[in-house]
């Protein structure tokens, strides 16, 4: 099996996108994580897993409509940030876009509740070791 300098297993490196998004106001939408799911109860930006041989936009548009059942055009995702943390035996980066456009009402689908909160907010929030390093970042670009 092929690693990376950092010894990780280079199969073992879960890419993950998320969804910044930013309504009219300023506000970002993140959802809750439901009960029997790992991170329960936790707040977060929408997105998933990116499937091997899918596009890291595609992924993000796939997975928005999954979960919120809103349509994204990909040209719409405009790449914000990243965080990069170790997760168990695996290794996970996530890639954050911005989003401004979309297609439908979002829907908590797959998750307990949504809520728009205007970026400082979030600090308040129990959010994943790996959205919080994002924050600063959307305070600076929002």
């Amino acid at each position: 099996m092929l690693k990376s300098d950092a010894g990780i297993p280079t199969g073992r490196i879960l890419t993950v996108v998320a969804a910044a998004m930013v309504d009219d106001h300023g506000r970002v939408l993140v959802q809750q994580r439901p009960p029997g799911k790992a991170m329960a109860d936790l707040w977060e930006f929408p997105g998933g897993k990116v499937e091997p041989g899918e596009l890291p936009e595609a992924a993000l548009c796939r997975e928005l409509h999954e979960e919120l059942g809103i349509t994204v055009d990909p040209a719409a995702l405009a790449p914000a940030t990243f965080a990069s943390e170790a997760l168990g035996d695996r290794h996970l980066l996530l890639l954050l876009y911005t989003l401004r456009e979309w297609g439908g009402e979002p829907q908590a689908r797959h998750a307990t509740a949504l809520q728009w909160v205007h970026p400082p907010a979030l600090r308040t929030l129990a959010m994943p070791p790996a959205d919080i390093p994002l924050i600063g970042m959307l305070e600076a670009l929002l």
